[in-house]
C-alpha cells in the first residue's frame, strides 16, 4: 500500500490526493475514509497542519485511567521491543495514557506527545485513529495514506471505543500505533480482548461503588440497631412472595433509584396485600451517594414469628418501630449490579393497577397516611440498593424494551408503504426523538427498488411534538449534500450519530439558513437507513429538541432497531404494492375502456379495486343486433393474478358468444363449459378449483323488453320511473363451472326511463353487515328517478359500498330508451317472389320518408336479395323490417332455421351471388335465431351511396 507523497499508481495515497485537488473519488477508497475525508475538509483543516491541541486540565484519576492502566502496563510487556504505540483517550479525544514497545519511539515523537493531554479528535487532527473510531462509534483501522495530516502517513493505528458497561457509554479509546510495513491482522484480536479486560475493570469500580452503598446501608442499620444481630438479604425481600410480585418489586424499586430522592410507593401484590416501597438517600464513607430501597408491609403475618429485628433510619413520618425481617431461606448477598427481573411492557401495566406516591409518610392499606402511634409493627427488608444513574439506566432499558414491544404491536397494521412510514414515526415521537423525517425513493412508493436512494429521495413522513419546525414539507424532492449525516448513512448502511448538531460541519453546510433555524429547537441528530433484505429503501432521521441530553449509543441502537423492524414492514407494503399494481394493470386493461357508442341505453360505470387484493370483477357492454344491448356483469372466484387472467379470458369469451346473437341462458351455458375446461388444464396453478358467476341482460329498444340469465350471481336492482325499486327474481341458476346444470332466461318489460343496476356481490356481502340491511341501504340509494347513470353510480358507492371493500366491486348502472315508432317499418308478406317487387317499393317510399334517398340504392338492392332467399330457401310466414337508428338496418325473418353461408360463385353458376353482394353493400350482416325460425340482418351507413 503506497504512502507519503504519492503522485503516481493507485491505492488511498493516490485517491487521497484526487481528493484534495477536488476530484471525485468513488472506489479505491472505504466510506468511512472517504466520509471522515469530507468531513475534515468542510471543518477547514489542512493535510499540513503540523500542531494539535494540549490539554492539561484533564482528569488523571478519571475512570477510565483507573481501568486502564493494568491493562496498558500487560500490553507494554507484550509488545516489548518493538515499534508499538498504545494509547487511550477520554470520549473527547484527549489522549490520557500513553506506551510503548520500544523508549526510543517517543523520542520519535514531538516533544508535547509524548506525554498525555494532546488532543487527537476529528475535529481537530483530521482523519486518524482515535477521532475516527469515536465518529464511528466501532472498531477501525487507519492505514498509511488513509490519514488526512501528512504527518501521519507512514503510520498505521487501530481503535476501538471502550465503554462503560452498565450505561453503555463510551468512556474512552483504546488505540494501537504502529509502522505500516508491521501490519498484522491478529492486532483486531488483540485490541478487542485489551478492550474487554478494560471494560470489565470499569464494571467493577462500578460493583465495588454499589458495594460501599451497601455497607453504609448496614452500617447505618448497626448503629441504630445497638448491637442486635443483623441479617439484610440485598434484591431480595424476605418474606413469602410469589415470583410475579418479586419481579414488580423490583422493577419498581429500580424506577424509585432512578428518581433520587426520598419517596414512597404502593404496590399491589397479586395476593391483595399492599407493599410500602420506601426510598432512602444515602452515603457511603468514600463519598459514593446511593439510594436505598426498603419494603414495608403493614404488620407482620399472623402465621409467621417475628425473627431478626432490625432497626433502621426511616424518612420522616415513619413509626420508629422495630422493623422485623422474617427469614424464610439463608440471607444471600447480591451485587447491586445484577439486573432484576423484568416483566414484559403488557403484563407490568396489568400488574401496577395502583401505584401512589408519597413524598413523607407512611401510605396505610387503604391508601392514605398512616402517622397512628398504635399503628403495628412493620415487616422491613432491602429489596435494592444502587445510585440513581444506575437506576436511571435500568429505567431506560425497561422503556426501551417497551416501546419495542409497542413498536412490534404498531407498525406494519397496513400494507401500504406511507402509512408504515408514518406508524414509525408515531412510535418513535415522543419516547426516543421529539421530531422524525423519513424520505424514501419515489420508487419505493410505487412499489419498485430505487436505482440509486441518494438521487431520488422524497419527503415522506414529518412528524414530531410540533408543526412549527422548518422541515421540508412532505412530497418535496429532498437533496441532501455529500457530507450530510444522511449520506453519509445510505452510503455507508449504517446509522449515524451526530450528537451536537452544532458541531457537526456536514449537516450545516448542507443549507446553512434552514439549519440554522432548525438548531434553535434541535441539537442532536440519528439518522438511521431503512435496510430490507439488503436493499436500502429510505432513511429515517430522529432529531431531539427538549430533552437537554444529547442522543447517545443506545438512542442509535434502539432507533437502529426501529427502523429494522419498519423497513421490513415497509418492503412487505413495497412488495405488496407492486404486486398489487401489476394485478390491478392488468385488470383495468382486461376491462371496457370505452364504451360503445349506442342509443338503447344510457350507461354509466365503475371499478372498486378491494384494499387488500384485486380480484376477477368484470363487466361489459355488447351492441347487438336489431339496435339491441347486451349488458355482463361477472365476477370470478378468487384474487390476484390467475384470478385476473381467467377474467380476460371469460370476458373475451362471453363478447364472442353474445355477437354470435345467442340468448342469454345459451351464452351461459358455453360459458359454464369454458370455465369447467380452463380449470381441467390448469391443475398446477395451485389456487383451487376455478370458478365464477356472471349475469347476462339483452335489452331491445324496439319492444322495451329485456331479457336476463344468471348463473349464481347476485340479481340486478330495477329502478322504474316513478322510483319504484325492484329486485326481480330471476332464476338463480348455479355458478359457471359446475357443468351439467341448465340456466333459464327471464323476460322483463322496461317502461322508458328504467335503470337496470348490475353489481357484483362485494358491494351488498361483508362480513361485518347483514345482506338485508344492505339491500335496504340499496334500494334507499337508488329511489331517487330524477339522477342519471353517474348521479347513481356515486351515491350507490358513497352510501352502500363498505368503507374498506375486502372484495372488488363493480357497477353498471344503464337507464333505457326506446326506439320512435316512427323510426320502424314493418311488413308481412307470402313466400311468393311477385310480392318482392311490392316490398322493394314500399321500403323505398319509407326511405324516401327519413330522408334517406343516398342509401335508397344499397338498401333496395340488399332487400331484395335477402327477401329472395327468405321465399326460396326458408319458410312462411316471411316478415320484412327497417329499423332507423344510428345506421339503417335490413331484417328479413321466416320460420326456417337454415343458416344461409357466405360462399364464392363460380363464373359458370348462375346463383350464389346474393349474400356477397349483401356482405359487400353491409357494413355488417348475420343471422340470429328466434324461438322458431331466424333473422337475417345487413346494417348499411347512412352514408351509403
Amino acid at each position: 500500500m503506497p504512502t507519503g507523497h504519492t503522485t503516481g499508481g493507485t491505492g488511498p495515497a493516490r485517491s487521497r490526493e484526487r481528493f484534495l485537488q477536488g476530484e471525485p473519488v468513488e472506489a479505491g477508497v472505504r466510506t468511512s475514509i472517504l466520509s471522515s475525508w469530507q468531513r475534515s475538509r468542510s471543518l477547514g483543516l489542512s493535510p499540513d497542519q503540523a500542531d494539535l491541541p494540549f490539554r492539561d486540565d484533564f482528569d488523571r484519576d478519571a475512570r477510565i485511567v483507573r481501568a486502564a492502566v493494568p491493562v496498558l502496563d500487560r500490553l507494554q510487556a507484550r509488545f516489548a521491543g518493538s515499534k508499538m504505540n498504545i494509547s487511550v483517550a477520554d470520549a473527547s479525544g484527549t489522549v490520557l495514557l500513553r506506551r510503548f514497545g520500544e523508549a526510543s519511539l517517543a523520542r520519535s515523537l514531538p516533544a508535547f506527545q509524548r506525554v498525555p493531554g494532546f488532543v487527537f479528535a476529528e475535529r481537530v487532527a483530521g482523519t486518524n485513529g482515535i477521532g475516527l473510531a469515536l465518529a464511528e462509534r466501532q472498531l477501525i483501522r487507519v492505514h498509511g495514506a488513509e490519514h488526512f495530516a501528512e504527518r501521519s502517513q507512514r503510520s498505521a493505528c487501530r481503535a476501538l471505543p471502550v465503554r462503560d458497561p452498565l450505561s453503555g457509554r463510551i468512556e474512552g479509546v483504546l488505540c494501537f500505533g504502529y509502522p505500516s510495513s508491521t501490519e498484522d491482522s491478529g492486532l483486531a484480536i488483540t485490541i478487542r480482548k485489551a478492550a474487554q479486560a478494560i471494560e470489565r475493570r470499569l464494571l467493577g469500580q462500578s460493583s465495588a461503588r454499589e458495594r460501599a452503598l451497601l455497607r453504609a446501608y448496614l452500617d447505618t442499620g448497626a448503629t441504630a440497631s445497638a448491637g442486635l444481630h443483623h441479617t439484610i438479604g440485598v434484591d431480595e425481600l424476605a418474606l413469602e412472595l410469589h415470583p410475579r410480585d418479586r419481579a414488580v418489586l423490583t422493577e419498581k424499586a429500580a424506577e424509585l433509584i432512578s428518581r433520587g430522592q426520598r419517596a414512597a410507593a404502593v404496590v399491589s401484590l397479586f395476593d391483595g396485600r399492599r407493599v410500602t416501597l420506601v426510598s432512602r438517600p444515602m452515603r457511603s464513607g468514600s463519598g459514593v451517594e446511593g439510594v436505598a430501597i426498603e419494603a414495608v408491609l403493614p404488620g407482620p403475618a399472623p402465621r409467621e414469628p417475628l425473627a431478626v429485628p432490625t432497626q433502621v433510619d426511616v424518612p420522616p413520618g415513619f413509626s420508629g418501630h422495630l422493623a422485623v425481617v422474617t427469614a424464610v431461606r439463608p440471607p444471600r448477598l447480591v451485587p447491586a449490579t445484577a439486573a432484576p427481573r423484568r416483566l414484559p411492557a403488557a403484563r407490568l401495566s396489568r400488574h401496577l393497577p395502583d401505584i401512589s406516591y408519597s413524598r413523607f409518610g407512611t401510605v396505610g392499606r387503604d391508601g392514605v397516611a398512616d402517622d397512628h402511634p398504635d399503628a403495628p409493627p412493620r415487616t422491613r427488608g432491602l429489596v435494592m440498593v444502587g445510585e440513581p444513574r444506575v437506576g436511571t439506566y435500568a429505567l431506560a432499558a425497561r422503556r426501551r424494551l417497551e416501546l419495542l414491544t409497542e413498536a412490534s404491536a404498531r407498525i406494519g397494521t397496513t400494507l401500504d408503504v406511507r402509512r408504515t412510514a408514518q406508524e414509525l414515526a408515531e412510535t418513535a415521537v415522543p419516547r426516543l426523538a421529539d421530531f422524525v423525517t423519513i424520505d424514501l425513493p419515489e420508487a419505493v412508493l410505487r412499489g419498485e427498488e430505487s436505482a440509486d436512494p441518494r438521487t431520488d429521495l422524497h419527503r415522506t413522513v414529518v412528524h414530531g411534538i410540533r408543526d412549527d419546525l422548518p422541515f421540508s414539507p412532505v412530497g418535496k424532492q429532498v437533496d441532501f449534500g455529500p457530507t450530510t449525516p444522511q449520506i453519509r448513512c445510505l452510503t455507508s448502511g449504517q446509522a449515524v450519530l451526530e450528537p451536537d448538531l452544532k458541531a457537526a460541519a456536514g449537516w450545516l453546510a448542507q443549507d446553512p439558513e434552514h439549519t440554522e433555524r432548525l438548531l434553535t429547537q434541535v441539537h442532536s441528530l440519528i439518522v438511521v437507513p431503512l435496510v430490507a433484505r439488503g436493499v436500502i429503501l429510505g432513511i429515517a432521521s430522529f432529531y431531539r429538541a427538549q430533552d437537554p441530553a444529547p442522543f447517545g449509543d443506545d438512542d442509535r441502537s434502539l432507533g437502529l432497531e426501529l427502523a429494522s423492524r419498519a423497513a421490513l414492514s415497509i418492503d412487505n407494503a413495497r412488495r405488496y404494492t407492486r404486486e398489487r399494481t401489476m394485478v390491478l394493470t392488468l385488470q383495468r386493461s382486461l376491462l371496457p375502456h370505452d364504451l360503445p357508442d349506442q342509443d338503447a341505453v344510457e350507461i354509466a360505470h365503475r371499478y372498486l379495486p378491494a384494499e387488500s387484493d384485486v380480484g376477477g370483477d368484470w363487466y361489459d357492454v355488447i351492441p347487438l343486433s336489431g339496435t339491441r344491448i347486451g349488458l355482463f356483469v361477472g365476477d370470478v372466484v378468487g384474487h390476484g393474478m390467475l384470478s385476473a387472467a381467467t377474467m380476460g379470458q371469460l370476458r373475451t369469451a362471453a363478447r364472442s358468444f353474445a355477437e354470435l346473437d345467442f340468448p342469454p341462458d345459451e351464452v351461459l351455458t358455453h360459458l359454464d363449459n369454458l370455465v369447467g375446461r380452463l380449470d381441467r388444464e390448469e391443475p398446477a396453478a395451485g389456487a383451487g378449483v376455478i370458478g365464477a358467476t356472471c349475469l347476462y341482460a339483452i335489452y331491445d329498444p324496439t319492444s322495451q323488453q329485456c331479457t336476463m340469465a344468471r348463473a349464481g350471481h347476485p340479481p340486478p336492482a330495477l329502478v322504474l320511473p316513478d322510483g319504484t325499486v325492484t329486485f326481480p327474481d330471476l332464476p338463480a341458476g348455479p355458478p359457471l363451472g359446475l357443468g351439467g346444470l341448465p340456466f333459464e332466461a327471464a323476460e322483463i318489460h322496461l317502461p322508458e326511463g328504467s335503470r337496470l343496476l348490475l353489481y357484483t356481490d362485494g358491494l351488498i356481502e361483508d362480513r361485518h353487515r347483514d345482506v338485508d340491511v344492505v339491500l335496504n341501504q340499496l334500494r334507499g340509494a337508488l329511489a331517487h328517478p330524477e339522477h342519471t347513470p353517474e348521479q347513481t353510480c356515486q351515491t350507490v358507492l358513497e352510501t352502500v359500498a363498505p368503507a374498506h371493500p375486502c372484495d372488488d366491486i363493480a357497477l353498471l348502472v344503464a337507464r333505457t330508451h326506446a326506439l320512435d315508432p316512427q323510426r320502424i317499418a314493418a311488413w308481412d308478406l307470402p313466400a311468393d317472389p311477385a310480392r318482392v317487387s311490392e316490398v322493394r317499393a314500399a321500403a323505398l317510399r319509407q326511405l324516401a320518408d327519413w330522408g334517406l334517398d343516398e342509401t335508397a340504392f344499397a338498401a333496395e338492392l340488399m332487400l331484395s336479395e335477402l327477401v329472395t332467399n327468405a321465399i326460396r330457401h326458408g319458410a312462411g310466414p316471411i316478415r320484412v323490417r327497417l329499423l332507423h337508428g344510428r345506421t339503417l338496418i335490413c331484417e328479413v325473418s321466416d320460420a326456417s332455421n337454415t343458416a344461409p353461408h357466405l360462399r364464392r360463385a363460380a363464373s359458370t353458376d348462375e346463383g350464389g351471388r346474393g349474400l356477397f353482394l349483401v356482405a359487400q353493400l353491409a357494413q355488417s350482416w348475420g343471422t340470429r335465431y328466434l324461438t322458431e325460425g331466424k333473422v337475417i340482418w345487413a346494417e348499411c351507413g347512412l352514408d351509403a351511396a
